[in-house]
């Protein structure tokens, strides 16, 4: 998720107010410098009291202007978390221009047990803007916000991955329930487990307990509430789009991915909505995102591998995956999956799942310029 894409040309810090926000639930602290003084100054407001934010930066932005004798710009920024973009998206109607950092990679010092505490925090990501501002972009990673409609895209694939959670833990939970009486052919996912519950004996011939029949049916009625939500956003994912939505450039992306063989509606959404959605430059940045990028380690005469960063989507990340898994199905006279089984050929385990990471990063580039360019990955076959 973390990137810098950040490409516009800040004030130099000598010369706009600098700005960092260290929030949290109850109380939001508010550090400030000045372009006409090297102190930082602390605020405190309650959390989420926009209106006392945006009257400390106005008077701050007054008193800059004052001093200088000139218009004044802000650049603020605060830590990705819990509070996501909206205050990004506030501070930008009022002419404030605001990153949004990648917490993890701010660097810290790692001689001894360091003093954390939000007012050191926000110091320290004063501090990091001002590097930032000066053209340091390597002081830290920002990230690129999506729009109101981009966010609001992801919240059907994201809600779908957990319902699907939660009805396999509801699965496994009757199915360790009936294993403990004996019983091992019972399909919670049947519409008639009920009926075939109650026809049900144990291991040594009994019928089962009441106690336990009650919680496997209460249990049974919470699995066909999360199987109706899984339909009901299957639904909604596949119907029919009007003509003015499947013109638009996602929803013609989930068209032509699904135009492939191996890969589903389900996989196209996912992978349309957290990473196609969005442009890269090249085939380095993308493998970034999703966290597929490699991460050696050559220093001196040590020379390994330590797999990959994993620092990336980890919806996005897991999709791929698995997708690679079933492009070597049902793609086997493709380039890629030739690839595989020329480097892997009948061995097993642990070396089939290391290659597959391979495959499944060469997979997306290969499956990003199809969007992009129209280039079909080499030896693909399409659906009838």
């Amino acid at each position: 998720m973390q990137e810098v894409v950040e490409t516009e040309k800040y004030t130099s810090p000598t010369s706009c107010l600098i700005v960092a926000f260290e929030l949290s639930m109850r109380t939001w602290i508010l550090a400030v410098k000045l372009p006409t003084s090297d102190k930082i100054s602390q605020y405190h407001v309650e959390g989420g009291d926009t209106g006392a934010v945006l009257a400390l930066i106005q008077r701050a932005r007054s008193k800059a202007s004052e001093a200088l004798g000139e218009p004044v710009a802000v650049v603020s920024c605060y830590e990705a978390g819990r509070d996501g973009f909206w205050l990004h998206r506030l501070l930008g109607e009022h002419d404030v221009r605001n990153l949004v950092i990648d917490a993890a990679s701010i660097h810290v010092s790692r001689r001894a047990r360091r003093a954390k505490t939000d007012r050191l925090d926000a110091d320290s990501l004063v501090r990091v803007l001002m590097a930032y501002c000066r053209g340091e972009r390597k002081a830290c990673s920002v990230l690129r916000i999506p729009s109101v409609a981009e966010e609001d895209a992801k919240r059907q694939t994201r809600e779908r991955g957990r319902l699907v959670t939660a009805r396999t833990g509801h699965v496994n939970r009757i199915k360790g329930l009936l294993i403990t009486q004996g019983i091992r052919h019972l399909d919670p996912l049947r519409p008639d487990f009920p009926a075939r519950l109650a026809l049900a004996r144990t291991g040594d011939g009994r019928t089962i307990g009441p106690g336990l029949l009650a919680e496997l049916l209460r249990e049974w009625e919470r699995l066909q509430l999360v199987t109706s939500m899984v339909r009901a956003i299957e639904r909604e994912r596949d119907a029919p789009r009007t003509e003015e939505t499947a013109l638009r450039s996602p929803e013609a992306k989930i068209e032509r991915l699904q135009q492939l063989r191996g890969i589903g509606p389900a996989f196209a959404t996912v992978l349309t909505r957290e990473v196609f959605y969005r442009s890269f430059d090249n085939r380095r940045q993308l493998g970034s995102y999703i966290g597929l990028a490699p991460t050696p380690f050559n220093s001196g005469s040590m020379r390994r591998d330590q797999g990959i960063s994993k620092s990336g989507n980890p919806r996005a990340r897991s999709t791929a995956v698995e997708l690679a898994w079933l492009w070597l199905r049902h793609q086997p006279e493709s380039d890629l999956s030739q690839w595989f089984h020329a480097r892997v050929g009948q061995l097993a385990g642990g070396v089939r799942k290391v290659a597959v990471i391979a495959v499944a990063r060469k997979l997306i580039i290969a499956l990003w310029r199809y969007l992009e360019t129209g280039l079909v990955p080499t030896g693909a076959t399409f659906k009838t």
